[in-house]
């Protein structure tokens, strides 16, 4: 891992209406992860968001 993982091990991922999935951003808490997701997810607009944590191989969902 590099020390961007360590610092940033938190995903907002997005799914759009076709099933393809994108990394918002990366946040180094849970809860800001979280904040992020639920505003977005708040506009109404048809994707998913949701929040992840980065696997020990320092890879996420969506790389």
């Amino acid at each position: 891992m590099n020390d961007g993982t360590i610092a940033l091990p938190w995903l907002v991922v997005r799914q759009d209406d076709n099933g393809n999935r994108y990394r918002v951003g990366r946040y180094a808490t849970r809860a800001e992860a979280q904040k992020i997701a639920d505003t977005l997810d708040g506009r109404g607009h048809k994707q998913l968001y949701w929040v992840e944590k980065i696997g020990q191989n320092g890879r996420g969902p969506a790389d």
